[in-house]
């Protein structure tokens, strides 16, 4: 008896670790970073069903749609990982930051200048091999992006402006910025209708992965999460970075150079954003207009937030985003919806992820507590 009550105990713990309040009290924290984020999310898309059903719609078709146009073919495939590229980017410039501390909302401007970087490095280089033309735009787009999110940062710490304010009043800045050039200096006089640069031209362009549609720069943002994630969780600089963010006073004290932190950590989040400009002139638009303000900068302050900062989880909110961005046409056909339906769910989405921030470490039994 003695024995089959042990088994019975063992076999007991093994079908139902999740029932031991041991294991809730190591993983809780991890399952909260899943539970709470995906459960916003399903919420927000019940509200918007119902938002939808209030037009007379079917909330069940609007959600076939979605998933349809988002990831229903190998089409929709590459709409999405296509649309995902540029948000991984410009998430990291808001996930970067958030490591210590820092809420920047200037991803757009960063991209801006680095596509307006990108674009005047290439056209600089006009008639020199494409790869060093292609590389000259990729280091533009990060030093121009770089830079103009470092400002930010230097407002922060020498003069006490808030980051917040002051990376979002520098989107409009850089807006102004590129539509003065691109309506002057830099206008291509044979662009009419739409002022637009001259064309960087078709040999640098940096393509598509081979077999797909997808443009590189999916590739680039790949790279660039899986990297920021290894610098903020497996260096020296990123433990830093954290011990920074969790309590700068105490950085301070214990001899952390918490302005070089700040400056090169808003450096790399600009230059990520800067990236994204550069891909989106080298693989899509060819050359700088306003097209390029395309909300991109935007929609990856709501990827970071539902990925909680962390970099390797951005890459799936980002595809996940992607294809919600890359469903907005086939709503728009088959339902009649607005294309800006897709903004309101956005906007929805992270209404959901900003209330659900109070719920994290709140959750009783995800603690292990009955």
């Amino acid at each position: 008896m003695t024995t089959e009550a042990a088994d019975s105990t063992e076999a007991a713990g093994t079908i139902a670790p999740a029932a031991d309040p041991g294991f809730l009290q190591r993983h809780g924290g991890t399952i909260e970073y899943v539970l709470i984020p995906g459960a916003a999310l399903a919420g927000a898309l019940v509200v918007f069903g119902i938002f939808v059903a209030m037009f007379g719609k079917n909330p069940l078709d609007l959600y076939f749609y979605m998933y349809y146009g988002a990831f229903g073919t190998w089409f929709s495939w590459q709409n999405t990982l296509t649309r995902a590229a540029p948000l991984i980017l410009t998430a990291l410039c808001t996930a970067l930051p958030a490591q210590l501390g820092m809420v920047i909302i200037g991803g757009e401007g960063a991209l801006l200048i680095g596509a307006l970087s990108a674009t005047s490095a290439a056209l600089m280089l006009q008639g020199m091999p494409p790869l060093i033309v292609q590389i000259a735009m990729v280091i533009a787009g990060v030093v121009g992006g770089g830079l103009w999110i470092m400002l930010s940062g230097a407002l922060r710490q020498y003069r006490g402006v808030n980051e917040t304010i002051s990376s979002l009043l520098l989107v409009y800045i850089g807006l102004a910025i590129l539509n003065h050039l691109v309506e002057g200096a830099m206008r291509d006089p044979a662009s009419l209708n739409k002022p637009s640069t001259r064309e960087i031209g078709a040999a640098n362009m940096i393509g598509s992965i081979p077999g797909t549609d997808v443009h590189w720069g999916l590739v680039f943002g790949l790279i660039a999460a899986i990297a920021a994630y290894i610098l903020i969780y497996h260096t020296v600089f990123g433990f830093a970075a954290r011990v920074a963010g969790g309590n700068i006073r105490a950085a301070k004290i214990v001899g952390l150079g918490v302005s070089k932190l700040i400056l090169t950590i808003c450096f790399l989040a600009g230059g990520a954003a800067g990236l994204a400009g550069m891909v989106e002139v080298a693989a899509v638009q060819g050359r700088t207009n306003a097209n390029l303000a395309a909300g991109y900068g935007f929609t990856g302050i709501l990827v970071a937030f539902l990925a909680r900062q962390n970099p390797l989880a951005i890459i799936p909110v980002a595809i996940l985003l992607g294809g919600i961005s890359a469903s907005g046409g086939l709503l728009q056909r088959r339902l009649g919806l607005p294309d800006a339906s897709v903004l309101v769910l956005q906007g929805i989405i992270f209404v959901f992820v900003l209330a659900s921030d109070a719920l994290y470490g709140r959750i009783g039994f995800l603690k292990g507590k009955s």
